[in-house]
């Protein structure tokens, strides 16, 4: 029998409590990314942020994984997937190395985040590992690590669907995703990677508009061919691994029991048993 809510709930419920700090990291996250437009170049805010978000962002992942232990969401058998998925993830990520923009980390924290539930954790561990493991630890660490986190996410918040339409879904939305992530990597370093006199430089004082503006021309000038690399990259990938490994991940999860035990009850007509 199939447990409540079909194949395409999630593996893991996300409880109030974790949904709360997951919230809050994704907030942070954002103030991150966007800080260009409110935090002048050149001011502490400006300088320090990369180590102040890497420790906060730590302690936030931390709070969702024993939030989610104590609310039951979560027991050793999740966090032993999680650890494999984070492994594996950072085994990919090397195959690809960002040639041309491709990359083979994406798709597994798609369909991971669709199957498991909203993938923050997942996005922030892998990026982590990998980052370990090929010696990519520096100032730009954070926000990939926030970048990822935010693809899984949302991976977990897609509309339901079955069969073909599930995997195009997925397909679609990884290809999307490979864009996003490149965007927000730009907002990271777009205010002192250009001569201030360039007409798509960082403008400290500049009105919003004029800023986006030369955010989005920043982006289309200096990675629309990676971030189609990427994109295209998880649009395969998910197109043609998405079927076997969403197969895998489900048949995973049921072995595993991350999901609550399903109960049959013997309808009222019947006589009881003697």
């Amino acid at each position: 029998m199939t447990p409540p809510g079909g194949q395409n709930a999630s593996a893991i419920r996300l409880t109030p409590r974790a949904g709360l700090v997951v919230a809050m990291a994704a907030f942070l996250g954002a103030v991150a990314f966007f800080r260009p437009f409110v935090v002048a170049q050149g001011t502490f805010g400006s300088n320090h942020a990369p180590p102040l978000i890497f420790g906060v962002l730590l302690v936030l992942v931390l709070c969702v994984v024993l939030s989610e232990i104590a609310e039951g969401g979560i027991d050793s058998r999740a966090l032993a997937m999680l650890g494999v998925l984070s492994a594996a993830n950072a085994a990919l990520r090397p195959l690809g190395a960002g040639t041309a923009g491709t990359e083979t980390v994406f798709f597994v924290l798609v369909l991971a985040g669709r199957v498991h539930g909203p993938g923050f954790t997942l996005g922030c561990t892998s990026l982590f590992t990998s980052a370990l493991i090929t010696g990519g630890v520096g100032p730009w660490m954070p926000y990939q690590m926030f970048g990822c986190a935010f693809v899984g996410m949302l991976a977990g918040f897609l509309p339901r669907a079955t069969g073909r339409r599930e995997v195009l879904l997925l397909a679609v939305y990884g290809s999307l995703s490979g864009y996003l992530f490149g965007f927000l990597l730009n907002l990271s370093f777009w205010p002192f990677s250009l001569d201030p006199d360039s007409s798509i430089a960082h403008p400290p004082g500049l009105p919003f508009t004029e800023q986006w503006h030369r955010c989005i021309a920043f982006d289309l000038a200096t990675s629309l061919g990676w971030d189609t690399g990427r994109a295209v990259t998880n649009f395969v990938c998910v197109l043609l691994a998405g079927p076997a490994v969403l197969t895998t991940f489900r048949r995973a999860a049921r072995k595993a029991r991350f999901r609550a035990p399903v109960r049959f009850v013997r309808p009222a007509s019947l006589p009881p048993e003697r």
